[in-house]
């Protein structure tokens, strides 16, 4: 199956994030007419409050975010996981997301990833989402956690433990089976 367009990025700002690696290296398994590829620092917003809200409204960025969602078959995120939850930065703008739109992922299909430098590859954070963004309209097809990261991925190569790449190639094989 062939995705007309997929939004695909990692869940930090971080200029180097792994979690950003890893979302494209997954979206680019996946046939596709469009593939975009975004940063989360590019939608540097203020920090969600009600006053902030009332005083100013929405920020653009979160509309110009809004959008890329709304023009996305798929959704591929690869979420970073600060003490086994969202980093600041996306659950900030998740906050304004679903004060845009509470259904902020409804008729979206997500495909969820994780990774971590750690051995636990980001399931905290996965198991926060697949709990979360179910109640905002997502179908999630599936989940994949990689861990220790520096280890088990290269830039060139992709996942490079053997097991853990027939592993993924198992799951990325039910995911597209999942996109017909």
């Amino acid at each position: 199956m062939k995705a007309s367009s997929i939004l695909a990025f990692g869940a930090s700002y971080s200029r180097e994030s792994i979690n950003s690696q890893f979302a494209v290296f997954v979206a680019s398994h996946i046939p596709t007419d469009q593939l975009i590829v975004v940063r989360l620092e590019e939608f540097d917003i203020p920090l969600y409050t009600p006053h902030y809200e009332k005083e100013f409204g929405i920020p653009s960025k979160v509309n110009e975010f809004d959008k890329l969602i709304q023009v996305a078959e798929l959704i591929v995120i690869s979420l970073a996981e600060h003490n086994g939850s969202y980093t600041a930065a996306f659950k900030n703008l998740f906050d304004w997301l679903t004060r845009l739109r509470p259904q902020c992922f409804e008729g979206k299909k997500l495909i969820l990833t994780a990774t971590a430098p750690g051995p636990r590859g980001g399931l905290g954070v996965l198991e926060a989402a697949e709990e979360r963004f179910p109640r905002h309209g997502a179908e999630i097809l599936g989940t994949f956690s990689l861990p220790h990261f520096n280890e088990n991925f290269d830039k060139e190569k992709g996942i490079t433990q053997p097991d853990l790449k027939i592993k993924f190639d198992e799951w990325m094989t039910e995911q597209l089976r999942k996109l017909n």
